[in-house]
């Protein structure tokens, strides 16, 4: 893939327009992700997106940003990472920079607040097609591990009052114990031959 002006232009574009148009923080905005970068432009395979996004999860900051870094990274290393950053950070900075301005006027105006509850009704089918998409990428890897992993997660997380944060952490050293024991199986764990 050729790094020039208009690859990174695009890679700008696409996630200057996926954060100026998107409501509802990071979890609407990962399946956008996966559209434009998988589906639309071919830079990512449908697999290694969900890993990113894996990553993107666990680590500390908005999902939104960490997903932009980790995927501008991926395609372009740092200057990547760079640019997808300021593209998705810039349109929520600039649109906060405007509201903060009009905060009194928009705080007691009742049609703000009747767009913004139908707005969260469209997040939350967004969310829900998230789920959906994520949970059927696990089943179809056909395995028993992480199918059962993420039915447990859900289970604790709806029925419990168990942090959610303990449930992601949970999951990643069941995940980090499970490569350890696959790179066993296969002889890579790490020894010189």
């Amino acid at each position: 893939m050729k790094k020039d002006l208009k690859f990174f232009w695009t890679l700008f574009i696409s996630t200057f327009t996926l954060s100026a148009f998107t409501f509802g923080g990071g979890y609407v905005i990962v399946p956008l992700m996966r559209k434009k970068f998988v589906e639309t432009l071919g830079w990512i395979d449908e697999e290694e997106m969900l890993d990113l996004i894996a990553i993107a999860q666990s680590a500390p900051g908005p999902i939104a940003v960490n997903s932009s870094i980790i995927i501008g990274y991926r395609l372009a290393g740092i200057p990547g990472a760079l640019v997808t950053t300021f593209g998705t950070v810039l349109p929520p900075m600039v649109i906060l920079s405007a509201i903060s301005q009009f905060y009194t006027a928009f705080r007691d105006n009742v049609v703000v607040s009747l767009v913004l509850k139908g707005m969260g009704i469209g997040v939350a089918a967004v969310i829900v097609d998230v789920v959906y998409t994520m949970a059927k990428g696990v089943v179809k890897t056909k395995d028993a591990l992480w199918i059962i992993v993420m039915c447990v997660a859900l289970v604790v997380s709806l029925f419990t009052s168990v942090n959610v944060v303990f449930v992601i952490l949970a999951c990643g050293v069941i995940g980090a114990i499970n490569v350890i024991a696959q790179d066993k199986k296969t002889g890579k764990g790490g020894k010189a031959a």
